[in-house]
């Protein structure tokens, strides 16, 4: 199918982008090439620029667009906004798999003092369950499993 360049066709680009920051900066360099080409651009780009800036708040970029009045006169700086968006992006990504693997420690850790209680001591599950903070169902199974 030919691929059309008008400025719906630019919306529906950033739309479906929206996942992906560089094919979102991808969509908006189409898009500002569509508007400079649009014979009522000033008016073309004025509806972009502000369905845009709604359009990112709607996603949650957190980026302050107050300044941005023109999508082919501020590209350079919605590009940096969007960049400054994406590693703060990738730095929340970094913080969330470090609390993350600290919780899979903790319980892997807890796993371990139980199997260790389980092989070690009489004690029964219940008891085990309070030491280690674990479920006694966790417990009952991790029993079945070194019973095997």
């Amino acid at each position: 199918m030919l691929e059309r360049h008008t400025p719906l066709s630019g919306v529906f680009g950033i739309e479906n982008a929206t996942a992906d920051r560089h094919a979102l900066q991808q969509a908006v360099d189409r898009i500002v090439a569509i508007i400079q080409n649009d014979p009522h651009k000033e008016r073309t780009d004025a509806i972009i620029t502000r369905w845009l800036k709604r359009h990112l708040q709607w996603l949650g970029a957190g980026v302050n667009l107050n300044r941005l009045n023109s999508l082919v006169e501020d590209k350079d700086m919605l590009a940096e906004k969007l960049e400054s968006w994406a590693k703060r992006e990738r730095q929340e990504g970094r913080q969330e798999g470090r609390q993350e693997g600290r919780q899979e420690g903790r319980q892997e850790g807890r796993q371990e003092t139980a199997r260790n209680l389980i092989s070690r001591t009489e004690m029964d599950d219940q008891m085990i369950a309070e030491i280690s903070g674990l479920p006694r169902e966790v417990i009952a199974a991790l029993r079945a499993e070194a019973q095997r």
